[in-house]
């Protein structure tokens, strides 16, 4: 098989932009399949719209597998991760990946943007805003350190002792390190006299340089300004929309002193004359792909906005704002999405009407290993004999990969290591496995291919996901499964 044959998977795009195409039968990865495909066919953007984050994070990751060796960007706009006018602020490191997302997005021509549908109802800062407090620093550049001093904390950047996390710096005689919003590393400022003499990433843990780069980019450390006019406009904005003495207000007193509360984020369309939301990032060629019913959880999330704006908006401290003030309403965000491209994308059997198509794709069964019976493997023999067709593995890591290898050889199933998708595709090996982090495989019987992730082998999966910073230990992720011990392992 070649790649060729995959591309039947292509949807048939519509000629007329603002018409909306229906894809049914998608189940297992076979979502994430068609939106790779999607994305490599389409001439723009193509921005995902979910119900949730962990929907969001499943098709990335299987976006990322389907693409192959075709290098399409994908990215993500993370949720706060707070509820809705709460008086916590979101962690340093999710600001992070939204202020690098929306950096990347005016030159995002091609490839894949996921969003949550909650995510996409917040009102956010206008372009102009990060386009002109985004900075440059160079070797060779002048530098006073005391006038940069307080242009990063005007730009919301910490001073710390020791810079460890997003949005911190720290002053040590001529050497000064910084933390800069979506930046991977923090860099270390080497100064000679008043000029940058070097350029160094770091490691936070360690605090050890790592390599000399030649240039840094820095991001505003908010999504809003807080410079004297930003705070300006803000007691401005405040004092229009609330009524009597504001000084009664925390979140007033707190603002006007320089200083940011918990939850200032639901108070961020007071920092500006007009806000933006995701969708004035994108380019007018943007399709937007809308899996099961975006619509639905725009409705519980805007109940959810509305209930809890009626329960705390009598709170002279931290008066809120109207809900259509921090959030787009359902009906105005779903009337912009006609004026884009649309592909819907189901699990069910669509309708057989002209703009829906169904693919005949399934979920592979469950094939769990069982080391309590004679055999194993057995559910996975017969599977692998009955089906008239190719199968690839898919592990979650090297390592997992490993292990695989070796329990499937002990009982004579061997497989062949692929380095992709692209690679198994282009390939005629029967069995084969590659690393990927899947939570769902699919099978193609009109193509014969089939994919199997872990899921079906070894019952459900705690996924090796990093979030963030915020490490957790979890005794289910130590040991998966006792089908991965053997005799001589270390416990």
């Amino acid at each position: 098989m070649r790649q060729s044959q995959i591309n039947l998977l292509h949807p048939q795009l519509p000629a007329d932009h603002k018409k909306a195409l229906s894809a049914g039968q998608l189940y297992g990865s076979a979502q994430g399949l068609l939106l790779a495909k999607a994305a490599q066919q389409h001439e723009g953007p193509v921005l995902v719209v979910t119900d949730d984050m962990a929907t969001a994070h499943r098709l990335e990751m299987e976006a990322k597998f389907y693409l192959g060796n075709q290098h399409q960007p994908i990215l993500h706009f993370p949720d706060w991760e707070t509820l809705p006018y709460d008086t916590f602020s979101p962690h340093q490191d999710i600001v992070s990946e939204r202020l690098q997302t929306l950096h990347q997005l005016p030159e995002f021509k091609q490839g894949i943007l996921f969003v949550p549908i909650a995510t996409l109802m917040q009102r956010i800062a206008p372009r102009a805003f990060l386009e002109g407090n985004t900075l440059m620093l160079q070797t060779g550049d002048l530098f006073d350190i005391e006038s940069w001093r307080q242009r990063l904390e005007k730009a919301g950047y910490r001073n710390v002792s020791q810079v460890m996390e997003h949005g911190e710096f720290a002053v040590r005689g001529a050497i000064i390190d910084l933390y800069p919003m979506g930046s991977k590393l923090p860099y270390r400022i080497d100064l000679f006299d008043d000029e940058i003499d070097t350029l160094r990433t770091f490691d936070p843990e360690t605090q050890r340089s790592i390599k000399t780069i030649d240039s840094i980019r820095l991001l505003p450390a908010r999504e809003f300004p807080m410079t004297e006019d930003g705070i300006q406009l803000f007691r401005q904005q405040f004092r229009r929309h609330f009524e009597g003495d504001p000084q009664r207000s925390f979140i007033y007193r707190e603002v006007s002193d320089g200083n940011l509360p918990g939850g200032i984020e639901y108070y961020l369309p007071l920092f500006f004359e007009q806000t933006s939301t995701l969708l004035d990032y994108l380019p007018g060629n943007t399709m937007i792909a809308n899996v099961a019913d975006p619509h639905h959880g725009a409705d519980i999330f805007w109940q959810e906005i509305t209930e809890r704006f009626r329960q705390h908006r009598v709170d002279i401290e931290r008066p809120l704002l109207d809900p259509q003030v921090v959030f787009v309403p359902v009906e105005d965000l779903f009337s912009r999405f006609k004026q884009y491209q649309r592909l819907q994308l189901q699990s069910f059997e669509q309708e057989g009407k002209a703009g829906h198509i169904n693919y005949a794709s399934s979920i592979p069964p469950q094939l769990t290993m069982n080391v309590r019976r004679d055999k194993p493997c057995e559910a996975l023999e017969q599977f692998i004999d009955s089906f008239d067709g190719r199968i690839l593995f898919a592990a979650e890591s090297a390592g997992r990969r490993e292990t695989l290898l070796d329990m499937l050889r002990q009982h004579d199933i061997k497989l062949t290591t692929v380095k992709n998708w692209d690679e198994f595709i282009d390939g005629d090996d029967k069995l084969a496995v590659t690393v990927a982090p899947m939570e769902q495989g699919l099978i193609l019987p009109e193509l014969g291919i089939a994919v199997i992730a872990e899921a079906q082998l070894f019952g459900q999966q705690v996924m090796q996901r990093r979030r963030r910073s915020r490490k957790k230990r979890d005794t289910d992720a130590i040991i998966r499964n006792l089908a991965e011990l053997s005799i001589g392992q270390p416990v």
